[in-house]
């Protein structure tokens, strides 16, 4: 059983928790912050959900009451509402294990709270071994994180289950297909499962199959000896060969022709190929992880894609979700690039403004967390303070405008008018009942909390809209 305590001064949440989490949790609320230290450091507690809901509490007290408690063994999850979500990012930064919306959702609280527990125990195994203190940051082995998982980022329901998935497969040997827009880090996820594996000392090569001439494409996968064509004037070992034991990232499958698309196939069949010029066959012995944005589905239906071939890669898919589909990971994301950004150009920015922010997640991030990252970059660049103001981000987020002029200027009789006019009624009254909470009233309606948020600007801008 999970000792879960929550610090809250919200007469509300107190008794709802206990009962909503079920029996695997025993769960404590304790307002009082010197019994609740009392509780952690003689290790009666397994996880702290620590409530900044500025509504009920001082978030910068809690931020120093963590301060306080910080180097026990107890895992630290922040509850936090839109005013604190920057102070919650900051706590994660300085070693709390995650932090989670109010109102949370059911199951990704519990999962959260698992993942802290996790941390719990591996940290008290760690001072058991080292005589009740934990070994140098240098020896020390690294706790697994369970806000990203080996370079991904993100606790939304939708960055679990792709963690998930990565731990399943990373220990077997079949191929993976790894799907979703660009930009949405496919490269990364291949990557995850390589670290995670037992291939992770063994090379990562990873190829853009779209990024070589078709001409071109069979020599550097494969490789070719010396005089196998014009201008071949020695050997060339191919990336199936580079890649040995270890994994071959194989990025934008979609782009092959249908003569690549046949050798492939034979290669992952007989697993063995040949070099252009030659006659003797080399073992495969790497396995290969493939990726595409396109819809491998429909360019099978379209004959641009060989069904067999198909059915040969998508063993195991992982779909990597877009930025507008787990907008809540976007803090967390935006912390992460300032400090990588901030301190390769070697200025110090530390932060945010919540006007800021709120334009970023207000945006529909076509380009997704790679957008996001040029943003961020960019921001650290035009910058001139310790904190990222709404004027440095680009014009296209500042002024970013969700409808075309002509769709803003719809006659009111018009039926596109009062469809849309129709759907903003729906959003105002569902966040009227969820008491102003955006996050749960996307949820509520099943819709981004982008889309929820061009809505809502809709209402600002026309006026016309009355809850009824």
């Amino acid at each position: 059983m999970i000792r879960v305590a929550l610090h809250s001064q919200d007469q509300k949440l107190q008794p709802l928790l206990a009962p909503a989490l079920g029996k695997d949790f025993y769960v404590v609320v304790e307002p009082e912050s010197n019994r609740l230290k009392r509780l952690i450091w003689h290790g009666l507690l397994d996880v702290l959900l620590l409530d900044l809901d500025s509504e009920f509490c001082d978030a910068a007290s809690q931020a120093r009451f963590f301060e306080e408690i910080c180097d026990s063994s107890t895992a630290v999850v922040a509850l936090t509402d839109d005013a604190s979500r920057l102070i919650a990012a900051d706590l994660v930064q300085r070693g709390a294990q995650s932090y989670c919306r109010k109102p949370p959702a059911l199951r990704e609280l519990k999962a959260i709270i698992r993942r802290a527990y996790e941390y719990t125990v591996m940290k008290r195994e760690l001072r058991g071994r080292h005589g009740g203190a934990l070994p140098s940051e240098a020896a020390q082995p690294e706790a697994p994180e369970p806000l990203h998982c080996d370079g991904l980022i993100g606790s939304s329901p939708q960055m679990c289950a792709v963690y998930d998935l990565i731990r399943r497969v990373a220990p077997l040997n079949n191929s993976v297909l790894i799907t979703g827009e660009s930009g949405t880090g496919k490269e990364l996820i291949a990557r995850a499962i390589h670290n995670l594996g037992d291939r992770a000392q063994a090379p990562f090569v990873a190829v853009s199959c779209g990024a070589i001439p078709e001409t071109l494409i069979e020599s550097e996968l494969f490789g070719h000896e010396k005089g196998a064509f014009t201008g071949s004037n020695g050997t060339r070992i191919g990336y199936f060969e580079q890649a040995a034991h270890g994994t071959l990232f194989l990025d934008e499958i979609g782009e092959l022709s249908q003569q690549v698309q046949v050798k492939l196939l034979r290669v992952l069949q007989q697993r063995e190929f040949v070099r252009l010029g030659s006659s003797r066959p080399i073992p495969l012995k790497a396995r290969i992880i493939f990726a595409t944005h396109r819809d491998l589905s429909k360019m099978v239906e379209e004959n641009k894609f060989r069904l067999d071939l198909y059915y040969r890669i998508n063993v195991m898919n992982i779909k990597a979700p877009c930025l507008a589909d787990h907008l809540e990971d976007l803090p967390r994301l935006a912390v992460f690039f300032i400090k990588k950004y901030s301190e390769m150009y070697n200025k110090w920015v530390s932060g945010i403004r919540p006007e800021a922010l709120a334009l970023l997640e207000a945006y529909d991030w076509p380009g997704n967390v790679r957008e996001l990252e040029n943003v961020i970059q960019s921001a650290i660049i035009c910058a001139d303070g310790e904190i990222i103001q709404a004027k440095d981000l680009p014009e296209s987020i500042q002024h970013h405008e969700d409808l075309p002029d002509e769709e803003a200027a719809l006659p009111i009789s018009s039926l596109e008018r009062m469809i849309r006019d129709f759907k903003v009624r729906i959003v105002m009254k569902a966040i009227k009942d969820a008491n102003g909470n955006k996050a749960l009233a996307a949820r509520r309606l099943n819709i981004s909390r982008a889309y929820l948020h061009r809505l809502i600007r809709l209402e600002d801008n026309f006026k016309e809209v009355e809850i009824a």
